[in-house]
């Protein structure tokens, strides 16, 4: 099993539930810093993984999707620059940690999660994707689990509709048609997420959906008598929206030749960040364990 996290999630966790005023010498906020090394060191610690990856967004506003489409979270506000900072951090924790620490310019975290998941399973190696991010779903394969540390738990591929509505293959689609607030994504106009749903349970798939528009009137759910002529006239709007939904499986990384297998921490590395964000014995200790754990 390889274990691959989605470390921006769990970055902005704890940047949003870890006190503010936690700041070092200089003033600087370790809020996001803190929690993520103690989330990090939780997880080496609880889950003694063989393989495992700690992916990043590199940009909030800069990937192949904006190229596609430039209004792609374009409703976000940019991160301060006090978890910028925290984010480069947290890259230099993870990497010190000796784990595979990996952002692009081009591919979100969610793509990088996605290329090793495809390469794991080309290997017969099952992926455990570490997220809270419901977009990640559709990765999950029938020997994949879905786990959102510290949060609702583990899922595997035949409780994901249980969850989110429609099974991991369509997710995206589901995306497509009634659209993503969150990431700036419209979908299609009138289309709710239970109509959505309700298309893709009864024909499968957003391809499936528009070779069959004649017989959408067919379908339970409210509206569906309108419901083609909709689908008709904002077929450019669903594509454009299932264009960016979609994660690419094929982005770049770079990999030491020990591949996933985490390495010995660097504890004075590990230290020397310790000691410029002025944090204490309890997260040191951790470390120490951890590489104990691993040598």
């Amino acid at each position: 099993m390889q274990y691959l996290i989605d470390a921006s999630v769990y970055v902005f966790r704890a940047y949003y539930s870890m006190p503010d005023d936690m700041v070092d010498d200089d003033g600087n906020p370790i809020n996001a810093l803190y929690g993520f090394c103690r989330f990090i060191g939780d997880f080496m610690e609880q889950v003694r993984p063989e393989h495992v990856a700690v992916l990043f967004d590199e940009s909030l506003s800069k990937s192949f999707r904006t190229e596609i489409y430039p209004e792609y979270k374009a409703n976000r506000d940019p991160a301060p620059p006090e978890l910028r900072r925290q984010f480069q951090q947290c890259r230099r924790f993870a990497r010190s940690f000796g784990l595979l620490e990996c952002a692009h310019p081009r591919y979100e975290a969610d793509d990088l999660i996605g290329t090793l998941v495809t390469e794991g399973r080309a290997d017969g190696i099952p992926s455990t994707v570490v997220t809270r991010d419901k977009d990640l779903a559709q990765l999950v394969g029938k020997r994949d689990v879905f786990w959102d540390f510290a949060g609702k738990g583990k899922l595997t591929y035949e409780q994901i509709p249980d969850y989110f509505g429609v099974w991991p293959e369509q997710i995206a689609d589901f995306l497509a048609l009634a659209g993503d607030a969150v990431d700036n994504i419209k979908g299609v106009p009138g289309v709710g997420k239970k109509t959505a749903i309700g298309l893709l349970q009864h024909f499968g798939s957003l391809e499936d959906i528009y070779a069959n528009l004649e017989t959408v009137h067919e379908v339970n759910v409210r509206g569906a008598k309108t419901l083609g002529a909709k689908l008709e006239t904002h077929k450019d709007d669903a594509m454009l929206a299932r264009q960016l939904t979609g994660i690419a499986c094929d982005a770049p990384i770079d990999r030491p030749n020990c591949g996933l297998k985490p390495r010995s921490p660097d504890l004075g590395a590990i230290n020397a960040l310790y000691d410029e964000a002025g944090i204490g014995m309890a997260l040191r200790r951790q470390a120490e364990r951890v590489s104990d754990l691993i040598s």
